[in-house]
């Protein structure tokens, strides 16, 4: 189906939904900067000066602006029908028709996403594209995303593209540009290397499948590509295969060393060699060991061209790989993954004979201390808090490096991905001056915005415009929606938060919790001063409980804090003025809360279709009121603007309440409701504007009213579609009406205004 029958169709929904009209925002990101997330790959076009483009594993692709260094993202139309399309696995830009970009598409091969693969095909580098259905998944979050391209174009026949599936299907073949595909059934291996075979959820227990696929463009003909390499992800048997008829037969290369699985297959043709780096995992953080190789294709001779390990007792593999077209026989490598001190990139300049190392650093046994000295100047300006993020922590160049690329236009020029951003930078060639310089690692991925986004909120006047918490990174306090913070915290925790709340009556009181293990981490702290420093909350659990995650709610001036849902305990616990948490009674232990934002004694739960509230604290709840026939409450937003006005968001639509949750009314329209939020109303005199994240007349977006649900505004465009509706979290702006935030699985954090 192509996107211009898409945009019909959705025009067609609109017109027939009666009091749904569609009035789309304006939307921009939330600018973190830094990207925040694992980037698998970084592919340029051969023949396009300036031509490149990132691919994310939950947050779609995004094409290179060359003379700025920012990206364009090129797949934000997905909505809830396609938000598959932000899982990327793999993506081919045509080097005969370099207009041509082909991404397959999919986020999971198990049970979590229901929906079979896309190839993805758009003929104007990304504006716009048709879609051409797999009849198997596509894994862009599952383990070996890093690994390929598993998609490519065939440099000597642009008809011609393979794609190596994942779970068993083997390798697929089109002849008409990516129009329809069959499967090549004369390739002799599916794969067999399985991360967990115990892992009941699936992620970690499928076949990783075909790891990469390589044309030899010198082995042109008058058809194509006569000679094609694939790697296979296994382990202890053949895994490099090559075919010499264009892909009608294949036959195991002879000598191979498959010991290990090769990641990529990347092809000098000047030097008439193909590079594969290997590693005993797939990524993106394993690999304890691994070994490089390079065959010689006019006589398929292999040399091994292994560096020698900085640290002794040899802990990673190699992954990352990439040959300048411009100097034949110069590499660039990543080590995979080389956790202490850094990764230490390699460069040869030789083909692999000998190698020089980013940085140097004494690693003397048996007490692990040397001192890195770099051969780089690190640049942060475009997102500076990486460099807190990273405090105390050796690891600056990078993790996870799967994707590395040199400009084939310009050697001065490089790019590579890693778990937490892009880096790269315009000076490449000062590595190889005599004596050496130093080069300029930057972080150049301004426009990449990849959070996993968990939690937020936006106080009214008197705190920051938003805080948000966040996967991997933690989360930030946004003072201009449009600058990247400075910092994520102050003080530094690592990892995963996984909720924030504030107190609506004295907004500048914060709190957040941790969504990784006490002993890592601070499980709870809070802010007294709009996030501009942070300190553990005295009455958190001791480390040694090891409770943490779940989602708090502040009450109205921030002296108690409700918490539910934490692993480690069940049932709900609640806490006033840094005392230790006790738990709640009254409650069941599944009951999701908030505060009321003005009524410092009020907090609010629900579990099924009953709704609870407690009038002394949080420290008992009693009963109030039902939900209708709702079995699954989701979110209780109250409003900032009234005391003991709240809206319950569940499987049966949005419920209002004005009297603190002694009754409730079902409001019009949503059938089902997930995220909802309270904002500033179109008039002083009216209503609040409730923002919901629902299904109104069987379409899954995000919707607002003005009215109470008489009208519904559908607030999503073409363009932005916002991805899942079920993913959203939302946060109404209090101080602007029309103004809406949202966090998404992968894409970072949207705001839309009118």
């Amino acid at each position: 189906m192509s996107s211009k029958t898409l945009a019909t169709l959705f025009a067609a929904v609109v017109a027939v939904r009666g009091a749904v009209t569609q009035q789309p925002l304006i939307w921009d990101n939330v600018r973190i900067g830094g990207g925040g997330g694992f980037v698998p790959s970084i592919v340029f076009n051969p023949n396009a000066v300036g031509l490149a483009y990132a691919r994310t594993d939950i947050g779609g692709v995004y094409r290179l602006d060359p003379y700025d260094d920012t990206w364009l993202p090129l797949l934000d139309f997905a909505n809830d029908t396609t938000s598959d399309f932000w899982g990327t696995d793999a993506l081919a830009t045509d080097p005969v028709q370099p207009e041509n970009l082909y991404i397959a598409v999919g986020l999971y091969t198990n049970s979590w996403d229901p929906n079979n693969g896309t190839i993805l095909k758009s003929s104007d580098r990304g504006e716009s594209f048709s879609f051409h259905p797999l009849p198997f998944k596509v894994g862009g979050n599952m383990p070996g995303r890093g690994m390929g391209e598993r998609l490519v174009v065939d440099p000597n026949n642009n008809n011609i593209l393979f794609f190596g599936a994942r779970s068993g299907h083997g390798l697929w073949k089109s002849t008409n540009a990516g129009e329809t595909w069959s499967q090549v059934k004369s390739f002799p291996s599916v794969g067999t290397y399985i991360v967990d075979p115990t892992d009941t959820t699936g992620l970690n227990s499928d076949i990783v499948g075909i790891s990469w696929v390589t044309f030899d463009k010198n082995s042109g003909t008058t058809g194509g590509s006569s000679r094609i390499f694939a790697g296979v992800a296994n382990m202890g048997q053949d895994n490099v295969f090559v075919s010499t008829d264009a892909g009608a037969t294949w036959s195991a290369v002879a000598g191979q060393n498959n010991t290990f699985i090769p990641h990529h297959g990347v092809l000098s043709p000047a030097e008439d060699a193909l590079y594969i780096p290997y590693a005993n995992g797939v990524g993106p953080w394993d690999g304890t060991a691994g070994y490089v190789k390079k065959l010689f294709i006019g006589n398929m001779s292999w040399v091994d061209i292994t560096p020698a390990q900085g640290i002794a007792d040899n802990s990673y593999g190699y992954s990352g790989l990439s040959v300048d077209l411009q100097k034949p026989g110069t590499v660039m490598l990543a080590p995979f993954n080389e956790w202490y001190p850094d990764a230490n990139i390699l460069r040869s300049t030789d083909g692999g004979a000998s190698w020089t190392q980013i940085f140097s650093f004494g690693y003397p046994p048996p007490d692990y201390v040397g001192t890195k000295t770099p051969y780089y100047n690190y640049d942060d300006s475009q997102a500076p808090w990486i460099t807190t993020f990273a405090t105390g922590d050796t690891k600056q160049v990078g993790w996870g490096i799967q994707g590395l690329a040199i400009d084939p236009f310009n050697s001065s020029h490089w790019l590579y991905g890693t778990g937490l951003t892009i880096y790269g930078g315009h000076d490449l060639l000062n590595w190889d001056a005599s004596p050496r310089k130093n080069i300029t690692l930057s972080s150049l991925a301004t426009g990449v915005e990849e959070t996993a986004v968990t939690g937020l909120t936006a106080p009214s006047s008197g705190g920051p415009k938003l805080v948000s918490v966040v996967g991997d990174v933690g989360g930030f306090v946004h003072t201009d929606l449009t600058t990247p913070p400075p910092t994520f915290s102050n003080p530094i925790w690592p990892g995963t938060a996984s909720d924030v709340d504030h107190a609506g009556a004295s907004p500048s009181n914060i709190v957040r919790l941790s969504g990784i293990s006490a002993s890592t981490s601070v499980s709870v702290a809070t802010s007294s001063d709009g996030g501009a420093t942070w300190a553990p909350y005295a009455g958190a659990p001791a480390v040694s409980d090891n409770v943490y995650g779940g989602k708090i709610a502040m009450s109205a001036k921030g002296e108690t804090l409700l918490w539910a849902g934490a692993t480690g305990f069940s049932g709900i616990m609640v806490s006033k003025s840094g005392a230790p948490f006790t738990a709640v009674s009254g409650l069941p232990s599944n009951a999701i809360i908030a505060s009321d934002k003005l009524n410092d004694s009020t907090f609010y739960a629900a579990s099924g279709s009953s709704f609870f509230t407690s009038t002394d604290g949080g420290a008992t709840f009693k009963q109030t009121a039902t939900l209708g026939s709702s079995t699954s409450p989701v979110r209780i937003a109250a409003s900032p603007f009234t005391a003991g006005e709240l809206f319950v968001s569940s499987d049966k639509g949005v419920f209002h309440s004005t009297n603190s949750g002694s009754s409730f009314t079902a409001i019009p329209g949503p059938t089902n409701a997930w995220s909802i939020s309270v904002g500033k109303g179109a008039s002083s005199t009216g209503p609040s504007s409730l923002f919901a994240a629902a299904t109104i007349n069987g379409v899954n977006s995000l919707y607002r009213t003005d009215d109470l649900g008489a009208n519904w505004s559908l607030l999503p465009s073409y363009s932005t579609g916002l991805g899942s509706a079920s993913g959203m979290v939302l946060a109404a702006d209090p101080n602007v009406y029309g103004q809406i935030f949202v966090g998404t699985n992968g894409r970072g954090i949207f705001y839309g205004h009118l």
